[in-house]
């Protein structure tokens, strides 16, 4: 019987400071499962995760200390001991786990399709984050990809609510979307899909630094791929919409300065320039307000229905995943020493746009 759980604790407050460490699993409750993570995504996205931990609850969700955190990563797991009959030993599961080698679940509303994590401590927190998919009877298209599903599915979901929040509020008027840190999974899914939900801008631009121009560009996602030093260049009569994923203050304000009022909506989403400087006065344009994707998901469950839109998100998913080819390299890496290791190189921005991290702790007890 496993008597530990290996995690990685980032600081809170210092997310480059990380450490290892063992807990003891505690025995079971009536109700509760063990499960053991198989394998995780790391990307810019947990980074995110991180940053925001304290002002959106993340570090609520696998709660360590005041001081130190547990990341949260998406990807497969199964059940090595269970005391909830209708989730048996063995059972597999895909969904938002800690950066660790077991958890202990309370799983609610158990059915073939999936369940919902009861834990007391995760009760107030957004639903879409405590609902787990049962992956034993996936479709063969979704079974063909589990990596991918882990790597890219959270980030272009969040692209196709972006995409749909926008067209939902016909652009705010913009003509143009420019999208920051275009390089990114998050980035350029975003264009892929502000393409192909309705209303759709006339123009999709991406802004890059100039190492990934040529990534971006080879997408063939954008209208154009500009340098961030080339913001100047573009057309400030144009009525635009700024998607920012890089949290870049500089970026930020070139953009609202250059286009002052036709600057109709400016969404913060990620944070791949996370130790840039921040803005905090006002800027001209529209004021930056950051990208909650579980509120959308509530307005569109409202309207028509639960599940339609995260439905209609995972169908254009798999189809985008199937036509990107070779674009990324998926590599893999085993245990707590390769978790630190991967973890540091995607905090510290060394981890190229084309590699995909898929990790577990190989060497828990």
């Amino acid at each position: 019987m496993v008597a530990t759980i290996r995690k990685l604790l980032v600081k809170r407050g210092a997310i480059t400071q990380t450490r290892a460490v063992d807990r003891s699993i505690p025995d079971l409750a009536d109700g509760e499962v063990l499960v053991r993570v198989e394998d995780f995504a790391l990307t810019a996205n947990n980074i995110s995760y991180a940053l925001t931990g304290e002002s959106l609850s993340y570090w609520q969700f696998f709660p360590e200390d005041d001081d130190w955190g547990v990341v949260p990563v998406w990807g497969h797991a199964h059940v090595i001991e269970s005391r909830c009959d209708a989730l048996p030993v063995g059972a597999r599961l895909w969904g938002y786990l800690p950066m660790a080698s077991h958890l202990v679940m309370l799983p609610g509303r158990v059915s073939e399709r999936g369940f919902v994590d009861m834990a007391a401590h995760r009760a107030g927190l957004p639903l879409v984050y405590n609902q787990y998919s049962r992956t034993e009877n996936d479709p063969p298209a979704l079974a063909a990809m589990p990596h991918e599903r882990s790597l890219l599915f959270p980030l272009f979901t969040t692209s196709y609510l972006i995409a749909d929040y926008l067209a939902d509020n016909d652009q705010f008027g913009a003509a143009q979307v420019i999208i920051g840190s275009a390089s990114s999974k998050t980035g350029f899914a975003t264009a892929h899909y502000l393409k192909t939900i309705t209303p759709s801008p006339s123009i999709v631009t991406g802004l890059t630094s100039p190492g990934n121009i040529s990534f971006t560009q080879g997408l063939t996602l954008f209208d154009r791929v500009i340098s961030y030093g080339d913001i100047a260049s573009l057309d400030p009569a144009v009525p635009t919409g700024y998607v920012d994923m890089s949290g870049d203050g500089a970026v930020l304000r070139a953009v609202h300065e250059h286009f002052g009022d036709n600057l109709k909506v400016s969404i913060g989403v990620g944070a791949t320039h996370w130790d840039a400087p921040r803005v905090r006065d006002p800027l001209p344009g529209a004021q930056p307000a950051f990208f909650f994707a579980p509120s959308q998901i509530a307005k569109r469950d409202a309207e028509w229905g639960a599940g339609v839109l995260m439905a209609r998100a995972n169908a254009a998913n798999v189809a985008f995943v199937q036509s990107l080819g070779g674009v990324l390299t998926i590599s893999q890496h085993h245990g707590s020493a390769a978790v630190e290791a991967c973890y540091q190189d995607m905090v510290h921005n060394r981890t190229p746009p084309t590699q995909g991290l898929i990790l577990n702790f190989g060497d828990a007890a």
